[in-house]
């Protein structure tokens, strides 16, 4: 177990020093002079004004330079000022960051709470019209888009109805942006849950077990669950990640104040340190909550501990 955890880590680490170059070579992949794009809608400044950016961003420098002055201050914890307002990046992002850590597990527990059992009742009544009508729900859950639900829900429940707020941070507020995103995932998570049961229930053990006169009730939950389960664990590090990058479209839609609508706002105003800091800090969450994922999946599978 240690030793599959330990490669997971290493590449992990791999993952993050990756995506370091990539996002140090962002800022010259927009065609022309970065500086001049990021003030070019800001009046009175001057040529002396833009050199020095250029300076502070190191941006006068080779490539190599730049990258290595970039992963100097990134070991200290440093990822930069802000153009506008000169702040520390580390400091905005982590105001922000919490708010869609927030959104981003409520809507997968959402969409575990939703989509598993779903999954299971669909897996157990295979062939039924249960089944075929559950499926059809999932195929169209999977089908629409966050920000086409996201305003569905924001019309019926807060301007309709005036069950919920409109926008803001508080718990309430988290309801439509969590359902959001959550009810897409739930289906995805529906088809997956019963495919997998699907797939144990005809393994030899299982009908062993049903034929030696074992309860339904307790074959299912003793050896049918946890077995079909661990592709939907795999599933859920994946979908984390979609979920943190359809946050950006969710957090706008309902004024969510979290990374990702920093992130659309630093790319209006051309805030490429933001929008650095962003990126990376994205890559460390999902690489985190992929070990941890990896970590769980080991716990699952008794194979993997006692290799």
């Amino acid at each position: 177990m240690w030793r599959f955890l330990s490669t997971r880590i290493l590449m992990g680490v791999l993952t993050i020093w990756i995506t370091t170059i990539l996002v140090t070579l962002l800022i010259h992949a927009v065609p022309g002079d970065p500086v001049q794009i990021m003030y070019a809608q800001s009046q009175g400044t001057t040529p002396e004004q833009i050199e020095e950016v250029r300076r502070s961003l190191g941006l006068d420098r080779p490539i190599p330079v730049q990258y290595a002055m970039f992963m100097e201050r990134l070991v200290q914890g440093d990822l930069g000022n802000t153009i506008r307002g000169g702040q520390p990046v580390l400091d905005v992002i982590m105001q922000r960051l919490p708010n869609t850590l927030v959104l981003a597990c409520a809507a997968m527990f959402i969409a575990v709470l939703i989509g598993v059992p779903i999954g299971f009742l669909a897996a157990y009544r295979k062939g039924s019209l249960t089944d075929i009508t559950l499926m059809i729900i999932a195929i169209a859950g999977i089908s629409m888009p966050h920000f086409w639900l996201g305003l569905v829900l924001l019309f019926f429940f807060a301007v309709e109805l005036g069950w919920l707020p409109v926008s803001g941070n508080g718990w309430l507020n988290l309801v439509l942006p969590a359902l959001t995103l959550g009810l897409s995932n739930a289906a995805i998570f529906a088809r997956l849950t019963r495919s997998s049961m699907i797939d144990v229930m005809n393994q030899d053990y299982v009908q062993t077990a049903l034929a030696k006169g074992l309860p339904r009730a307790l074959v299912l939950r003793r050896h049918v669950l946890r077995a079909g389960l661990l592709p939907v664990v795999t599933m859920m590090g994946l979908q984390f990640a979609f979920m943190m990058g359809g946050a950006i479209v969710v957090e706008n839609i309902f004024s969510w104040n979290g990374v990702g609508r920093m992130a659309v706002e630093a790319i209006f105003q051309r805030d490429y340190p933001i929008i650095q800091g962003f990126i990376l800090t994205f890559s460390v969450v999902v690489v985190l909550v992929a070990i941890t994922i990896d970590a769980l999946y080991a716990v699952l599978d008794p194979r993997i501990r006692r290799s």
